[in-house]
């Protein structure tokens, strides 16, 4: 769980890239919601404030039409991992201490949030490759490794190691077995 690709990448490469995994489509709410938290995250970089101040006006624009428009709320704050896909809109809320990895999918009706009123600040970490079915809500200081799987609708309320698929309310690691173990 790595972001640090993205700092020594510059804005439009990053754009790029997403670009690239959305399928080379600038149509997709996904797409310009990622780019939005890119130049969010990069407006930051500029110094003094006062030069700052027009990109952080465009951005809060731009933040708010994603938000209200195509239901994706992205703030800058999250870490953004490299190439990450918002597959569909809708009802997508990610918390602003998130972080998500590299190759990472999101889907529609998608909350990375909180789980404690008293804990504001805790919220999900995924792992690289981390595929997250529609509707699925990951609550908390949770971890999910690289390469799980989170099942549509679930509810994950704790780690899920690598490599693994949790389904269900609340979420629970499912194990699959093999076409030849059943012959």
């Amino acid at each position: 769980m790595s972001n640090l690709g993205t700092i020594t990448l510059g804005l439009w490469q990053q754009i790029q890239e997403d670009w690239d995994a959305h399928g080379r489509d600038w149509t997709l709410p996904g797409f310009r919601a990622v780019a939005v938290h890119r130049f969010g995250v990069w407006r930051m970089t500029i110094q003094p404030k006062l030069l700052r101040a027009p990109f952080s006006i465009l951005y809060r624009a731009l933040y708010r039409k994603i938000r209200n428009v195509y239901g994706i709320e992205l703030p800058y704050t999250v870490k953004l991992g490299r190439r990450v896909i918002i597959e569909h809109q809708g009802a997508i809320v990610i918390h602003g201490n998130c972080f998500i990895g590299d190759d990472s999918i999101i889907r529609q009706g998608v909350t990375l949030g909180n789980r404690y009123l008293d804990r504001q600040f805790e919220a999900p970490k995924l792992g690289d490759r981390v595929n997250v079915g529609a509707g699925a809500k990951i609550l908390g200081n949770v971890t999910i490794g690289n390469d799980a799987n989170i099942g549509a609708n679930a509810v994950v309320l704790s780690d899920i190691p690598p490599s693994k698929t949790a389904v269900g309310i609340p979420a629970k690691i499912i194990k699959f077995t093999s076409i030849e173990n059943n012959a």
